[in-house]
């Protein structure tokens, strides 16, 4: 996940509410393009703009996420990233809901073996966390590794993943 955010411009941007804290979800063109947590990423008014109807289903898609009811996210994105990038986050969103894969196992996923600390690099730049789970990916001796979002909201979104549970919205 990025640690700055990219100026929002004439995009649409919705906050909504989390377990993890309040999310910022980033759209333009019919197209998520970043979603932030807030503490990350701070906006003062929400501005919806031509996006609304898509920023209205990550909202609920989130929902359902955060309630233990979806798995996989079908949103339309568009994330900014080089030519390795896009291929690490192809590969997150293959991790299946509930499973972990090493840095390594992207590494070796992309065709780059050995490339561990460069898929943590594009972790650590993925505009879209959660939607593209890059918290699914995880050190090679099952330790968490590092989280843009912080350590213990990764812990809770793959609590959330391993459990029948769901967490409740604040």
């Amino acid at each position: 996940m990025a640690g700055e955010c990219d100026e929002v411009d004439e995009r649409s941007y919705r906050l909504v509410s989390s377990p993890l804290g309040p999310l910022t979800v980033v759209a333009a063109d019919g197209a998520v393009e970043q979603l932030h947590m807030v503490d990350v990423c701070r906006r003062p008014e929400p501005w919806e703009g031509a996006e609304a109807g898509l920023l209205a289903e990550a909202q609920a898609q989130l929902a359902a996420y955060f309630a233990g009811t979806l798995t996989v996210f079908d949103l339309p994105l568009r994330a900014d990233g080089t030519d390795f990038q896009q291929r690490v986050w192809q590969a997150l969103r293959e991790i299946p809901y509930g499973a972990t894969a090493s840095y390594g196992d992207i590494a070796a996923a992309v065709g780059q073996p050995g490339a561990s600390r460069a898929v943590g690099m594009a972790n650590h730049h993925n505009p879209i966390s959660i939607v593209v789970p890059c918290h699914r990916v995880v050190a090679a001796d099952g330790g968490l590794g590092g989280y843009g979002g912080g350590t213990d909201r990764k812990r809770i979104l793959l609590d959330l993943e391993r459990s029948a549970d769901a967490l409740t919205l604040w």
